[in-house]
């Protein structure tokens, strides 16, 4: 079942995307001219590369372009994002050429190699693609056989040898006069010619396409939009935090305060910014979405509904950090077998983080900061409960209060305090809300503690 809400704030993106050009108008084609759309990759291989790739290729098929070019220096990033640029590269009906402008490492050697053609500059490099984590320790075997599978199917696809492929990522293999065993492989651009990996050399986009003879062609180069940048920015792990922060601290101070207010719009704002760019780049699926929709339901439940705190309210806690979580991971369905252990992890640490950070930031300015201010009066109970003011602490004698009616000193919600007889004490309602100053009658005494219903 979709979410509706999601859905929406995708297609209101893409809305936006629309309104804004991201790519140059191409002009009308004269007889036997060439259409060459080019785009850059010059960042991390990561989830915004992804979306821009995919628009990318689609625009170079909607301008009816000859070619599609590569404009491509990366030092690699995730295994997941290049491996859906690899198939996307593969399955493109346009002829694909990179020029690689210095490094293809990693990742980029992967998507390098499912191009149709390679050209280098003078001094570039492609290989290294052995998988590592955030440390640049190699993973262990598991993921080095994935990435050496897929360095060889792509290379077959592509007609290229296939061992060397898998060399550029195990250390285990040797390849007679090409390396020797115990070294990851990495070509320069005179032996990537020599060894069928690389075209060409050339120095820019011109002399690449000089070097394939390709001539009468118009370049079509990619423009990022800012509704692109926006979505890069909101989709780095800092920010994704920070909105995190957000949600968690909106969601407490809306706890404290009567009605709707401003903390619980920051909360869905923060929570919509999170979720709308990692939807419209295909890491947030609907049932993660609803994951987390469900734990926050099951908070509500076990704060406004079930007195105490249990089974329900340690669920819906750990349904909302691993819906978070699920979110930032390139997963599909239950299936991890293509994500690297970091890349699960750094999702899941960084909502751990984010959560706790904010409760405790919740917690010190809620005591410390706002106690004394007119705003703060609102959101925190400021109030000292002294004992000549009528508070008395609850002990045993309260039971003889059952059957007694008072009202409602403040909101319970469900927690609160109501008067009986000019004393304040300390009371639950038993379902729901009530408000302040409604006639209420004590319904049972448990641990310490008066349970109380609304008179009707």
């Amino acid at each position: 079942m979709k979410n509706i809400y999601f859905v929406l704030l995708a297609f209101l993106f893409e809305i936006l995307s629309g309104f804004s050009s991201s790519a140059q108008q191409a002009e009308p084609k004269t007889e036997g001219q060439k259409r060459i759309y080019v785009f850059e990759i010059m960042d991390e291989i990561a989830p915004p590369l992804v979306r821009r790739t995919s628009k990318a290729f689609n625009e170079a098929v909607e301008q009816k372009a000859d070619y599609i070019l590569i404009h491509m220096n990366t030092y690699g990033g995730l295994l997941d994002a290049a491996d859906s640029i690899r198939t996307r590269i593969l399955n493109c009906p346009i002829p694909v050429i990179v020029f690689i402008d210095n490094n293809a490492a990693s990742a980029g050697a992967l998507i390098s190699i499912a191009c149709d053609s390679i050209y280098m500059r003078r001094g570039a490099n492609i290989g290294a693609a052995t998988v590592v984590d955030q440390t640049a320790q190699a993973l262990p075997d598991k993921y080095q056989s994935y990435m050496r599978s897929m360095m060889r199917s792509t290379a077959e696809v592509t007609g290229r040898d296939p061992d060397i492929a898998q060399a550029m990522v195990d250390p285990v293999f040797k390849i007679e006069g090409i390396i020797d065993s115990g070294k990851v492989l990495t070509f320069t651009t005179s032996e990537a010619i020599q060894n069928g990996y690389c075209e060409g050399q050339a120095e820019t986009i011109e002399e690449v396409l000089e070097v394939a003879g390709i001539e009468n062609y118009v370049i079509i180069k990619q423009e990022i939009t800012a509704l692109d940048r926006i979505i890069g920015f909101l989709l780095s792990p800092a920010i994704s935090g920070i909105l995190i922060m957000i949600v968690i601290g909106g969601i407490y101070f809306e706890l404290q305060t009567p009605g709707v207010g401003f903390p619980l719009v920051a909360a869905i704002t923060a929570g919509a910014l999170y979720f709308a760019p990692h939807y419209l780049d295909g890491l947030a699926e609907n049932w993660e979405i609803m994951i987390f929709v469900a734990g926050l339901l099951l908070i509500g439940l076990e704060i406004f509904v079930i007195p105490g705190f249990g089974i329900a309210g340690i669920s819906g806690i750990a349904l909302a950090i691993t819906g978070l979580s699920l979110s930032m991971i390139g997963n599909e369905g239950l299936k991890f077998s293509h994500v690297e252990t970091t890349d699960i992890v750094q999702p899941f640490f960084i909502v751990f983080v984010a959560t706790f950070s904010s409760l405790f930031l919740s917690f010190y300015f809620g005591k410390r900061l706002l106690v004394n201010t007119q705003m703060g009066s609102h959101i925190v109970l400021n109030t000292v409960e002294d004992k000549d003011n009528g508070y008395v602490a609850s002990d045993n004698r309260t039971k003889a209060l059952i059957g007694t009616q008072g009202k409602a000193f403040t909101m319970l919600r469900p927690g609160g305090k109501i008067e009986i007889g000019g004393v304040i004490y300390d009371a639950v309602a038993d379902q729901g809300y009530i408000e302040k100053g409604e006639t209420v009658i004590v319904t049972r005494h448990e641990n310490m503690q008066l349970f109380v219903r609304k008179v009707i």
